[in-house]
């Protein structure tokens, strides 16, 4: 099995497809590197496509100690898959947990990303639901350990933004639970503690994203409602921004959606590709509701 190694000691397994351009694929907490199988089918054809497990998702190690788990290691672990794989630069893709990561690593690698999706990303960043969200993923972690994720992921996969991949693709959505139901009970619980626990607000980045000038699409759906209001916090302070909203869409897009999430991502390289991703025009922002 293909491994890399961090700079801390961890493997962090991954499997890569097809030639070209890169792109490193970043799964979300729910997800592993097969979430991306329709990404890999789809980008492999023209892209070298790169989708690795976060530690604590095996074949990855699976540290024993939550203090390993953190938003700064999993930017960081994306590093160490750039240069395991010697790749200088790539198009970096992340969903939910995977779209936290890939905006920080934005943050301190801009160098290193040629564009940035960043998708589904925002539960628990809004300031009023801070503490409700560490209440809940304390809460989580404690289930996970005393239970097993084999149970947890029975009412973790049916939550209020997953039921729309249940009710539109039923056969994708219990293959989505039964790879759920696989992940490691210790690696989740440590990664719910970790980083999911421990992240910072958006709200609290705001100058970070300012100053990114990566060219980045921010994706949600409009049924994601904890990604919907940091979505637009984004959009509004990172210049090099764009955001679209799928419709009657929930959490897992890629999954979901991917015809639409494959030519949405698609066309946004292509525009990059090409040196045509625009930067927004301060005439845009002026305040004004008529121009006057």
């Amino acid at each position: 099995m293909p491994h890399i190694a961090t700079d801390d000691g961890i493997r962090l397994y991954y499997e890569e497809a097809g030639t070209g351009y890169p792109i490193v694929f970043v799964h979300e907490f729910a997800g592993d590197h097969r979430s991306y199988e329709p990404q890999l089918r789809y980008f492999s054809r023209r892209y070298r496509c790169v989708a690795f497990n976060a530690r604590g998702y095996p074949p990855s190690d699976v540290p024993d100690d939550f203090e390993r788990y953190s938003q700064q290691r999993a930017r960081d672990d994306i590093r160490a898959v750039l240069d395991g794989l010697n790749l200088p630069k790539a198009h970096v893709v992340g969903i939910s947990m995977g779209g936290f990561a890939t905006l920080h690593f934005g943050f301190a690698y801009p160098d290193r990303a040629s564009a940035l999706v960043v998708a589904g990303c925002g539960y628990g960043a809004e300031p009023d639901k801070r503490q409700q969200f560490r209440d809940e993923t304390a809460r989580t972690a404690t289930k996970i350990a005393e239970t097993g994720m084999s149970e947890v992921a029975k009412t973790y996969g049916a939550g209020p933004t997953r039921v729309q991949l249940q009710n539109k693709d039923p056969r994708g959505y219990a293959e989505f639970m039964a790879q759920l139901a696989e992940h490691s009970t210790l690696g989740s619980a440590n990664t719910m503690r970790g980083v999911q626990g421990r992240r910072p607000s958006l709200w609290d980045l705001v100058e970070e994203m300012k100053r990114l000038d990566v060219p980045t699409l921010i994706a949600t759906g409009d049924e994601d409602e904890p990604c919907l209001e940091p979505g637009l916090l984004m959009k509004r302070a990172i210049k090099s921004a764009a955001l679209v909203v799928f419709p009657n869409t929930g959490h897992a897009l890629n999954l979901e959606e991917p015809d639409l999430f494959n030519r949405t991502c698609g066309e946004f390289f292509h525009q990059v590709e090409s040196g045509r991703w625009p930067r927004r025009d301060p005439r845009a922002t002026t305040g004004s509701i008529l121009g006057m």
